[in-house]
């Protein structure tokens, strides 16, 4: 996990120094560069088209954000329902680490291979929700850059803010963050202590970053996390069974019995305490 997290720390500062040195060039048809024909550009005409609609660059970024998560839905679908199935594998994930406890490295090799073994059995793939962040850091950075370099949204406002200029009453980084805990507490996978700091760390990033970034581009994050939220709790939430949404692992022969024990356990001591009354 931690070579992923470093794949997407690094594909995310590629991302970023592609296009940094530039975001006080106006975008235009004739900027060259890959970063500016396939992923600025088209995004800067395509908010400036639906703005052109409806009149209102606010509800075009908001518009443009649920087109994004619309065609990034079958990767989200698919991320909550790994990280479900993630969850309800951690007690057997305990139970590994509890018996292959010792720190030499041919006990963690035999860790490792127990723990593949199990995903495998459940086709769970760990990493999968890697792949949805990656793909969102250049939309994140594009909406970023067209803000930033397209005239037209110099001087247009959207509600109490500027889109061009961070929101003066911090009342959109607050919602961010607000939002980005919310979101990262329902997808938390594992309860451990790096988790726990990756839920509280994320938030304030984006809190901080909030303040100085365009209320445009924070307008993004906060549209995009509301829609993260009723997506997960469409997924997972007490619902999710009876739409066939939720994901859950094949159950083995060992845990029926041991249900059924449970049960009958249950039931026996019922049928005592009714006698005795």
């Amino acid at each position: 996990m931690k070579k992923i997290g470093w794949l997407v720390l690094m594909t995310s500062m590629l991302l970023l120094l592609s296009g940094c040195f530039s975001v006080n060039e106006p975008i235009t048809s004739e900027s060259s560069g890959i970063w500016n024909s396939f992923f600025v550009y088209p995004l800067s005409q395509l908010i400036i088209m639906i703005a052109t609609w409806i009149s209102s660059y606010g509800f075009a970024i908001i518009v443009v954000t649920i087109l994004f998560r619309l065609l990034l839905l079958p990767l989200m679908v698919k991320q909550t329902k790994g990280m479900k199935a993630m969850q309800q594998l951690q007690p057997e994930m305990q139970k590994l680490r509890e018996t292959y406890s010792a720190k030499d490295q041919n006990t963690r090799m035999k860790l490792n291979e127990e723990m593949q073994k199990m995903f495998a059995q459940h086709k769970v793939n760990p990493f999968a929700g890697c792949l949805p962040i990656i793909i969102q850091m250049p939309v994140f950075l594009a909406i970023y850059h067209a803000i930033m370099r397209t005239e037209n949204f110099q001087g247009e406002t959207f509600g109490w803010f500027l889109l061009s200029d961070p929101d003066p009453y911090f009342i959109l980084p607050i919602l961010a963050f607000v939002l980005t805990f919310i979101q990262q507490r329902m997808m938390m996978v594992q309860n451990n202590p790096q988790m726990k700091i990756l839920l509280y760390l994320m938030p304030i990033m984006i809190l901080v970053i909030g303040v100085f970034l365009p209320a445009a581009v924070i307008l993004y994050w906060v549209v995009g996390n509301i829609f993260m939220i009723a997506q997960t709790y469409f997924i997972t939430g007490p619902n999710a069974g009876k739409r066939g949404l939720e994901s859950t692992l094949p159950v083995t022969n060992g845990t029926q019995k041991g249900t059924q024990k449970k049960n009958t356990g249950t039931k026996k001591k019922k049928n005592k305490n009714k006698k005795r009354k």
